[in-house]
This record gives C-alpha cells, structure tokens and sequence, in this order.
C-alpha cells in the first residue's frame, strides 16, 4: 500500500506543479506532455514484463527493486537541470515504478484468501482517493512554499523518505511468493510488445508538436501489426515451452478481459481530465498551485469514501449495476461542469465546482475499487504477477493515450494567436470545456463495455449475500474449470490452495 500510495501520489502532485516547472526550465507544451506522458509510456512498456519477472524471481524481490529505483529516480527527478534531464529521469522512474508497481496486487492476491480480498481492496480504493487528495495538495504546498528556493523540486524529493520506509517495512513484513510452475522470460515478447507500444505512443504524444507528419501516421498504422504478430508469437511460446510474456488464456475468462477492456478506456479519461484540469485551473484562470490544489479537495476526498463503501456495500448487492452507475455518475459530473464552466466563464470560484467535482468523486469512486476485485476475481495464483501487470499496464496505456490525446481535444481547439497573454485565458477555458465533452463521450463508451462484466460477483466478499470460493488454482488454461458443485458455500466448498510463500 505505501508503494501504491507513492506511484498515486507521483502522478497527481506532478500535475499541480507543471505550470512551476515550464516558469523554471523554460519548457515547452512537448516537454510538459513528456514529463507526464513519458512516466506513463515507460511505465505501461514495462509493466507486463515486471510482473512477470515477479512471478519467475519472487515478487517481494522484484518489490524492493522498483521501489529502490523509484526513489533514486525522484532523487533525479528532483536535482534536475533542465528539461531534457527532468524528461530522463521520469522516463526511469517510470520504468522503476513499473517493476513496483505489479507486485502490489500480486502480493495481495496469493497473500488473502478470497474471502478477505474485498477488505484489502476497499482499502486499496480508499488509498487511491488518499494519493489522489494527498497529490495535488503536498504539490500545491510544496511549490507554494518554495522551500529553501527549491520552488518546484521538493515534489520529487518528498519520494525519498517514503521510498525508503517502504524498503525496510517491505523487507521486514512482505513474504516472498513465486509462481509454483518453473517460467522463463519472453524476452522476444518483451521486445514486441515494447516497441509496439512506443509506436503507438510516442507520435501521439508528439504529434502536435511536429504538425503530425507522415512518418507518425505510419508508426501508429505500424504499432497493430507488431501487436498482432506480438499475439501470434504469444501463442507460439504457449505451446512451446508454456512460459509466454502474457497468458493469452486469462482472456478467457470473461471477468478478466472485460474488466481489461473498461481499464483501457477508463485510463483514457483520467489522462484526458487531471492534464486539462490542471491546466484550466491554473494557466487559464491564473490560480495558484494551492488554490487549485485545495479546489480538489473535495472530489479526492468523495472518490476515498465511494471506493471503500462500493466494495464492502454495493457491489455485493447490486454487482456490475454499481460500475455502471459509478460511469454513468461521472458523467453526470462532468455535464455540470461543463454548464458552471460556461456560465461563469473566468469569474468561476472553488465552491461553485464542489458539486460536479463530488458528483464526478463518487462516480470515479464506485470503478476504481470494485473494478481491480472484479479483473482479478478468477484468475489463477501462478499467473497473479502476469494478470496484474496487464491490468496496470492496460491502465497505464490508457493514460499514456489520454495524455497523447490531450494534443488533439486541448491544444487542437486553440489557435496559435490565442496563445497571447491577454487571451490564453478564454482560450485554455474553451479548451477545457471542449476536453470534457470527449471526456464524457468515453465514459458512454465505457458503460457500454461494462455491460461485457459479470453481472454479479462470483466471489464472497464481506458483507455479500453468496459465500462461494472457487479454487483459483484449479483453473487452468484449457477449460478454467474449477468452480465447486452448485450449492457449496462457505468451507464445504473446495478449499484454496495456499500460495507459494517463504520468509
């Protein structure tokens, strides 16, 4: 949960501080895209392979890599010269982050039987609303008080004694698990899937900047056939030695490519939304980091308490009805928001967008939490690493893509005339209102893919009506068979295995 915590915080506490950071380095609307973008693209590029370098080498291993990496990198991060070492830095803390990050949900899911996992991921709901309050406030402090006239800089640099509490409780309390089965690492894999997504990536995020030349539309055209023979190699790695990068047999479990498929588009929004707002608040309507952090308050605080009680409460109860109220509700937010930003135009205040940005809160809320539970709900222990690196991967790439897409739906409505002093406000406040409506555009797209999860939970989760288990260890790649008879509940059902665990 610290490692989760510090990559959530990381994120949104960068956003804050941008307008800080292009004032300092000089940096150009390309350099603060990479600065975002390109932590998201290294760490969507290297996420299926940590995770499954933690299910080969033992993920509480793999854990204290990344979370080492990761704090050097902030130290980079943080000492950086210019906008081009700011850039690198992110790019590696990216790539640390993304050996952390898998083993998180790993950890959790071989650690807690079943029956207890709806607590562990009500709790990782309420730290992901935690992250999002703690991001944009610590951010809007820090280069608010510009301490020791290190203005931007302490954002990074407030990483380095979380990182380092996170290695020594991670070493003293994590347990080391790896998968029971022998695997090797695709690499032929990790090159393929790698590159296909910086083709896809890299000319979208840059694009604007270059007036989208040929070569782009090329690379991205190029990306689907080095995904596809990516999937073709997949399936030759599976029959010959059963060790691919990804087990393409997870998609057949329905729960799992569903809920891989709402990650993906769902990741769009939030790269499209905290950028835009961001840049709304701050170099449209000229706010300061901390009053524009404190305006977000009350949305972080509303996603925390949805997340926890969504879980424990609703899902149980209404299952797959409650992540589609949770889309439907977020879009319903930002209607409101787009009529208030309308309405007041530049004279807008904080307290006038409390009510989308708690309507939008809890809308994020009900799909952050329960829509991790139902992803991995079914997949098998010996590929937990590989599982969630794909959905933290599909996540990542989703918000690589927003950020990319940020290019086109903000900065392609503006006109280069309207980048004067005196008119950049009306132009970034129209922009924003235009990034809101795709924003909600994906949000119908993702409702509708919704609809594609199970419509109950096929796991007990406290507080839930059904107390089936099935034996996750029993599903294998041919028939995911596994689920006890019709009418085994509770312990008459086929017990767990335990996981693979050692001090």
């Amino acid at each position: 949960m610290t490692a989760a915590f510090m990559d959530l915080v990381d994120v949104t506490i960068v956003n804050i501080a941008i307008p800080s950071i292009e004032r300092d380095l000089g940096a150009s609307f390309g350099a603060i895209q990479w600065i975002t973008a390109g932590y998201a693209l290294a760490f969507a590029a290297g996420l299926i392979t940590g995770g499954r370098l933690g299910d080969i080498y033992g993920r509480k291993r793999l854990f204290l890599i990344g979370i080492t990496g990761f704090t050097l990198a902030s130290a980079l991060c943080g000492f950086a010269a210019n906008e081009e070492m700011l850039v690198a830095s992110r790019l590696l803390q990216g790539s640390a982050a993304a050996m952390m990050v898998p083993q998180v949900l790993a950890i959790v899911h071989v650690t807690f039987p079943a029956h207890e996992r709806g607590k562990v991921f009500g709790l990782f709901g309420a730290i992901v609303g935690l992250g999002a309050v703690s991001g944009p406030l610590l951010g809007a402090l820090l280069t608010q008080w510009n301490l020791f006239g290190l203005e931007w800089r302490p954002i990074f640099l407030i990483n380095l004694p979380v990182g380092i509490a996170g290695l020594i409780l991670g070493r003293k309390y994590i347990l080391e698990s790896r998968a029971p089965k022998a695997l090797k690492l695709d690499l032929v894999g990790v090159v393929l899937v790698t590159l296909g997504l910086l083709m896809l990536i890299y000319p979208l995020t840059r694009g604007r900047e270059l007036n989208w030349p040929l070569w782009g539309h090329l690379c991205m055209a190029g990306s689907l056939l080095v995904f596809a023979a990516f999937l073709a190699y997949e399936k030759y790695k599976t029959r010959k030695d059963g060790s691919p990068l990804v087990e393409l047999s997870l998609f057949k479990v329905k729960s799992f490519a569903a809920g891989i498929a709402v990650q993906l588009t769902f990741g769009i929004v939030m790269g499209i939304f905290f950028l835009v707002w961001t840049l709304y608040m701050q170099s449209g309507l000229g706010w300061s980091p901390l009053k524009a952090g404190l305006t977000g308050v009350p949305f972080s605080i509303t996603v925390s308490a949805a997340a926890g009680m969504s879980v424990q409460l609703l899902v149980p109860r209404f299952g797959r009805k409650v992540l589609q109220a949770g889309a439907a509700t977020m879009a319903a937010g930002l209607l409101v928001y787009i009529w208030e930003a309308d309405r007041y135009g530049m004279a807008v205040q904080p307290w006038q967008m409390i009510l989308p940005l708690v309507v939008m809160g809890v809308g994020m809320g009900l799909i952050v939490a329960p829509l991790t539970d139902a992803v991995l709900s079914e997949v098998p222990r010996e590929h937990a690493g590989s599982a969630s690196g794909l959905i933290n991967t599909t996540g990542q790439m989703g918000t690589a893509l927003g950020l990319g897409l940020v290019s086109l739906v903000f900065f392609g409505s503006i006109d280069e005339e309207q980048l004067a002093p005196e008119a950049v406000g009306g132009a970034f406040a129209q922009a924003f209102e235009n990034s809101l409506w795709w924003v909600a555009a994906v949000l119908g797209v993702i409702f509708l893919v919704m609809f594609a999860l199970p419509a109950r939970p096929k796991q007990h989760m406290e507080g839930g009506a059904t107390d089936d288990v099935v034996s996750e260890d029993v599903l294998t790649e041919d028939d995911g068979a596994g689920v006890p008879a019709e009418g085994a509940t509770g312990p008459l059902a086929k017990p767990e295995t335990e996981p693979v665990l050692s001090r």
